[in-house]
């Protein structure tokens, strides 16, 4: 069963060309999900779009959001990636919080959200503590708006506090960072096609 996932960059840089350490950690589990026959589709630069504030699925004129909504919705798992600000995920990654807070008033007859039966895993990056927090914190709202969160569902990477070094400048990936990959990747392919294969009841 081949899968589809979306992975959505976070970070605070508005303009895609520009290097991003959350893409190189995406693209370490790229690699890691092709291997389990789990393709990438596309890397979205949320800075880039014009993601207005609110928690519907359209906010109105120039909202980007239900395009994106739409993207993220046509695929298996989601990849959420972004970096670490002040200790905690950075203003761009809640901003597509809100937005999916909307999920709890568009359930089915069930009461299921759009995101029943998808798996997000989490990207972080960041040159200070709050990896732990980032992820928790992006944890508990994705799984309030109905997705499903595998077992080690996040790879991360923090450098030396205050130091100038950042993920994407590495001369390597740590073999560490490696292993929680292949295992990220693992958990949330298997946990996926679990999913497709035996949707979750509408009688829960």
């Amino acid at each position: 069963m081949v899968l589809r996932a979306l992975a959505i960059n976070c970070s605070l840089k508005s303009d895609p060309n520009e290097a991003s350490s959350s893409d190189t950690m995406i693209a370490v589990l790229e690699k890691a999900f092709a291997e389990r026959e789990v393709f990438l589709t596309e890397t979205v630069r949320v800075a880039s779009l014009n993601i207005m504030p609110g928690v519907t699925s359209d906010e109105g004129k120039g909202d980007d959001w239900p395009a994106l909504r739409d993207k993220i919705l046509d695929h298996d798992i989601l990849v959420f990636g972004g970096p670490i600000w002040m200790g905690q995920i950075g203003s761009v990654a809640k901003r597509v919080l809100e937005r999916m807070d909307a999920f709890l008033d568009e359930t089915d007859k069930a009461g299921r959200m759009p995101s029943y039966g998808k798996v997000a895993v989490a990207a972080i990056v960041g040159n200070e503590d709050g990896a732990h927090f980032s992820c928790a914190q992006l944890f508990q709202a994705l799984n309030d708006v109905g997705w499903t969160i595998p077992a080690v569902a996040a790879c991360y990477w923090v450098g030396e506090a205050m130091g100038s070094t950042d993920f994407k400048d590495l001369e390597k990936t740590p073999e560490i960072v490696s292993k929680t990959a292949d295992m990220v990747a693992g958990n949330a392919a298997h946990l996926a096609r679990l999913l497709k294969s035996a949707p979750y009841p509408d009688d829960a």
